[in-house]
């Protein structure tokens, strides 16, 4: 019975996400942003979002919380280390990298609010 609970409640945890990131994109895209990817998956590392406005690109990490004060400290330093990895590969393989900015930011979704746009919300070691 355990096992079906987990599943049950891992279940429920994902279309939380999703619902979350597709709330975050919906935020950034009245924000005049492109999304370009969601759910970016690499070998070192996920990104939640990325997207773009001419030559600014966000990487974003969504977070569901009760609080803003939650999501913000949800994002371990490990965490950042991995979103700035994949965020180095999707960047390699742009053909106008080179001209690119860069921000890492964060969307914290709330109950019943609408979804805080966090900008900056880490800096990558570079």
């Amino acid at each position: 019975m355990i096992k079906v609970a987990d599943a049950l409640t891992r279940r429920k945890a994902n279309r939380r996400g999703h619902r979350g990131e597709f709330l975050a994109a919906l935020t950034l895209m009245l924000k005049g942003y492109r999304i370009v990817a969601r759910r970016y998956r690499t070998k070192l590392g996920e990104i939640d979002l990325i997207a773009r406005r001419g030559d600014l690109v966000l990487i974003v990490e969504v977070k569901v919380r009760p609080t803003l004060l939650s999501a913000m400290e949800a994002i371990a330093y490990q965490s950042e280390r991995r979103i700035e990895a994949a965020a180095d590969l999707w960047l390699a393989r742009q053909p106008d990298h080179g001209r690119l900015s860069v921000r890492f930011d964060m969307v914290a979704v709330l109950p019943r609010r609408w979804p805080v746009h966090v900008e900056n919300a880490f800096q990558a070691r570079n």
